[in-house]
């Protein structure tokens, strides 16, 4: 019955131990938890670490390719201010030849310029070369008009039979031969110098009037019979009144040539217009243009007629100077002779003189 009252304290020691035990447990089982929250955590870190890697290993890659590009940039650029470089020497030499090809070409420009006007002045001596002989028969009718007027004049002096109306209009009628003897020498001079050329206002139907005047007498030796069909309207374009004289000459000079040996010898010359353009038409009863000579007529120096009897330079001369007013010459269908066409634009409108180039 003595040892009975030690078991208690035994027992609470036990239960001591257990409660100590628990409580070793619970803080072990709180730091296992606690330790598997800090894996968890780390896990996650590490996730998020490995994503960081990830992210950053591609804009690694991107930079690196950035870089390539940029230096494939970089060369490109460099190759290109090279080809620049040597693109901008190449248009720097090509502007160069270009400015002495332009000033060459002005150079030869201005000699066909000059070369052109010689041609012209030289188709102009040898039209008056040809005028010559008509010219001086045109001139005999009021040198001997002055003559009979005056000697009329030197009757009544020397009868002593003066009648002063009488003697003034002997002087007077006189006085109209010389006026025109002079008109005539005056416009062969005018036709014949070598002047500066400038277009002006120019009135076509006068220019064939003038050139009528100075080949009448040659037609008419011929036996060349001349119609006119002018038209009544206003036929004004800007020219030059002696070239175009020159063009009328020609072209009746030409008709002329061809009506040798032709039963019925007759020029017509026609003119009419529309708005915008004047139309000069001349043409012969003559034998006509082979068609296949048609495109060669106005070639230089090409002439159907023998040697020593044309140069071949009429029609040419005659094409250039159509051609400097803005114009065009044709050979025309005919049935009968040869008709040449020519076309010149209308001038609306007055213009102050100007210099042909």
């Amino acid at each position: 019955m003595a040892a009975e009252p030690e078991r208690v304290p035994q027992q609470n020691a036990e239960e001591l131990d257990a409660d100590k035990l628990r409580e070793r447990v619970a803080w072990l089982e709180l730091r296992v938890a606690q330790a598997e929250e800090r894996r968890r955590a780390l896990l996650h870190i590490m996730g998020d670490l490995n994503e960081s890697n990830r992210r950053l290993g591609d804009q690694r890659k991107a930079m690196l390719h950035i870089l390539g590009d940029y230096e494939d940039d970089r060369s490109r650029l460099a190759r290109s201010n090279v080809k620049l470089g040597d693109s901008r020497k190449a248009m720097i030499h090509i502007m160069g030849d270009l400015r002495e090809t332009t000033q060459e070409m002005e150079r030869r420009e201005q000699e066909l310029r000059e070369k052109q006007e010689q041609l012209v002045q030289a188709g102009k001596l040898a039209t008056l070369g040809e005028l010559t002989t008509g010219v001086a028969h045109e001139l005999n009718n009021p040198l001997n008009n002055i003559g009979l007027f005056v000697g009329n004049v030197l009757d009544q002096l020397r009868g002593g039979d003066l009648e002063p109306a009488r003697v003034e209009q002997e002087l007077e009628s006189a006085m109209e031969q010389v006026q025109k003897a002079t008109a005539i020498i005056s416009h062969l001079r005018t036709f014949g110098r070598a002047a500066p050329v400038s277009l002006a206002e120019v009135d076509v139907d006068e220019v064939i009037e003038r050139s009528l005047l100075l080949m009448q007498e040659q037609l008419r030796l011929r036996g060349i019979e001349v119609e006119l069909d002018l038209c009544s309207e206003e036929l004004v374009v800007l020219g030059n009144a002696i070239q175009l004289e020159q063009v009328f000459i020609n072209l009746l000079t030409n008709a002329r040539d061809a009506l040798d040996g032709s039963r019925g010898k007759t020029i017509r010359v026609a003119t009419s217009r529309d708005a915008e353009w004047i139309r000069i038409r001349f043409a012969d009863t003559g034998p006509g243009i082979p068609r296949e000579l048609e495109q060669r007529i106005f070639d230089p120096f090409f002439t159907t007629k023998e040697v020593g009897t044309g140069t071949g330079l009429g029609l040419s001369i005659t094409y250039s100077i159509v051609k400097e007013h803005g114009g065009s010459i044709a050979v025309e269908p005919t049935r009968r002779g040869a008709a040449f066409l020519i076309e010149l634009p209308v001038m609306s409108e007055p213009a102050p003189e100007v210099a042909l180039l």
